[in-house]
């Protein structure tokens, strides 16, 4: 996926969109165009508040529009979940998501390039979609040729560092784990406002 400039857009977007944005540095910086942006603009209508949300959820994640508009659909169209933590649960069962919030990459795009390379497995078997949809019960691993591979040398120590999501199951020694139950807004705290996404594809 191709994205603007990361830094031009975590000024307009928020600092969490992107991972490496998040620092003291960034958010001075960040505040000060803020202020100026006050000063020289009127009030925001409803629908640019909504698109900024959307923007800022789907950059997050790191997904296309065409992608993330089908997740819309699929949350809209659950029978068994209220729509906003449907479309939650499909943006963070994403398995790029999840190897992100295993700790084994810093980003999530860190993630999306070590599943494409091959380097995870699902159910004992490579898996290179980023966008794969996981279940609760899979079977998540590091192949085992990968598990010296750069950023996982030492991985089990920097692991202990970082806490581990509350629906999740994972082995820092083995590299292996799972997922032991679906995400809600309390395990995985959301990228941003969820209503004001759908509402914008429901206008």
């Amino acid at each position: 996926m191709i994205t603007p400039p990361r830094y031009k857009t975590a000024k307009r977007l928020g600092a969490t969109v992107f991972e490496k944005a998040q620092t003291q540095k960034f958010a001075i910086s960040a505040e000060r165009s803020a202020k100026n942006k006050r000063r020289g603009r009127g009030r925001q209508s409803e629908y640019g508040k909504q698109m900024l949300e959307k923007q800022k959820v789907r950059i997050t994640y790191g997904i296309t529009e065409r992608q993330f508009r089908n997740y819309v659909r699929k949350a809209l169209e659950s029978h068994n979940a209220a729509p906003k933590d449907r479309l939650h649960e499909l943006l963070e069962m994403r398995l790029d998501n999840v190897v992100w919030r295993l700790g084994l990459t810093a980003t999530r795009r860190g993630a999306r390039q070590m599943v494409a390379h091959g380097h995870v497995m699902v159910g004992g078997k490579k898996m290179r979609v980023p966008s794969h949809m996981l279940s609760v019960g899979d079977q998540i691993s590091v192949r085992e040729g990968s598990k010296e591979h750069g950023v996982l040398i030492g991985f089990a120590e920097k692991f202990a560092e970082r806490p581990l999501a509350s629906w999740l199951m994972w082995d820092a020694k083995k590299m292996e784990g799972s997922v032991k139950e679906r995400p809600t807004n309390a395990s995985a705290d959301p990228a941003g406002d969820l209503v004001a996404v759908l509402s914008f594809y429901t206008r």
